[in-house]
């Protein structure tokens, strides 16, 4: 009977999808998965902006851009909705796709982000909205929580007026999609962009009660991922566009000043890429570590790549190719059993697929996970 409940309460979302694509398995990928395509359905233009994420107990939730109207943007696409799936064993199988955020025609939601509260077991997803019939052109910034591992989620509340400033109502500005993090004081962290003054850092001291603005502008800086170094101070990994590569920043006084250095080693178009931490001495591991994907070209989106540091932030492996086709924005994930998860789009926005691997795939069986004791 629970089964039964659960399919019907599944069916009751708006915009169910269908017809899971499948493609040929890389050679070394553990799982590769077509969760999102232009055939899924006859009324979608296409499926963009991936985000991932791993639920407190354990559930990868993967949401992302459904497209109606067109592909393009929120700023002209009047039908944009927020769609999800869940994987409850480590991304081999997947609900079916699921509308948590569908306003009506005219009416647009973009670029999904998410925030898990290891304090709270609550999921934060971020994104973008704007009323294209009485507001055009003006972005207003929501989020929804989820406290039961994304099976459902609470409405949405709109948090501008808490993280942007009263000068920037016509300023275009959105929440960077993908994910934020929490540091080690429990506050929630995320990037924002204001294309006119520069890359902000917003949060929450209170678990998502409230919300607030670091007045700091940062550049050269557009869609950008913050991590939080071993030593309590912060690195974001930004995006600028035309540059040709990453640039990284450096707070050591909780966001008031920032340290820019560009970085040639990350070859980069100009486009959103994803950084999370892998391991910390901290939590009992032997080695810092942080994960970097992106589109490893200066020029064209195309080398999926994913790419390793050991000195949190400052230099980066090589990295391994991922998927050498055209290929563009990404989402990083470490999965309940250690092993790493990739979101991505591909072939020119037609697929966003998902790939799991190993640490000693990446790099070529030199690095594996190790507790600490057990050296």
């Amino acid at each position: 009977m629970k089964n039964i409940i659960a399919v019907l309460l599944i069916l009751t979302f708006a915009g169910f999808c269908t017809n899971e694509n499948t493609s040929k398995i890389p050679s070394g990928v553990i799982t590769y998965s077509a969760l999102f395509t232009d055939e899924m359905s006859t009324d979608v233009s296409c499926y963009r902006i991936p985000a991932l994420i791993t639920a407190p107990d354990g559930t990868l939730i993967v949401a992302a851009d459904e497209r109606v109207e067109s592909c393009a943007d929120l700023r002209t696409n009047q039908n944009i909705n927020i769609v999800i799936r869940r994987s409850s064993d480590n991304g081999v199988t997947w609900s079916e796709c699921e509308t948590v955020v569908n306003y009506p025609y005219g009416t647009s939601a973009s670029d999904p982000s998410m925030i898990v509260d290891k304090e709270t077991n609550v999921i934060f997803l971020f994104y973008n909205f704007m009323d294209h019939n009485k507001e055009s052109g003006i972005y207003y910034l929501h989020v929804i929580k989820s406290q039961d591992n994304g099976k459902t989620w609470s409405e949405p509340e709109n948090i501008t007026s808490q993280i942007t400033k009263s000068d920037w109502y016509s300023d275009f500005k959105f929440i960077t999609s993908g994910r934020g993090i929490q540091t080690q004081t429990g506050t929630l962290l995320h990037t924002l962009v204001n294309l006119e003054k520069g890359l902000y850092l917003f949060g929450s001291r209170d678990h998502g009660k409230s919300w607030f603005l670091i007045d700091t502008p940062i550049r050269p800086a557009d869609e950008s991922k913050v991590v939080e170094s071993v030593d309590g101070s912060w690195l974001i990994n930004s995006r600028v566009n035309k540059g040709g590569m990453r640039y990284i920043h450096i707070s050591e006084d909780y966001g008031n000043t920032w340290k820019t250095m560009s970085q040639p080693e990350l070859a980069d178009p100009g486009c959103n890429a994803s950084l999370i931490r892998y391991t910390s001495v901290k939590d009992g591991f032997e080695k810092n570590r942080l994960l970097f994907s992106n589109a490893n070209m200066e020029n064209n989106r195309k080398n999926m790549t994913v790419r390793l540091s050991y000195d949190e932030g400052n230099n980066w492996t090589v990295g391994k190719t991922i998927y050498a086709g055209s290929a563009a924005y990404s989402s990083l994930t470490v999965m309940e059993n250690e092993e790493i998860g990739l979101l991505f789009e591909k072939d020119n926005y037609k697929e966003i697929a998902f790939v799991r691997f190993s640490l000693q795939w990446v790099t070529n069986g030199e690095d594996r996970i190790e507790k600490a004791e057990n050296k």
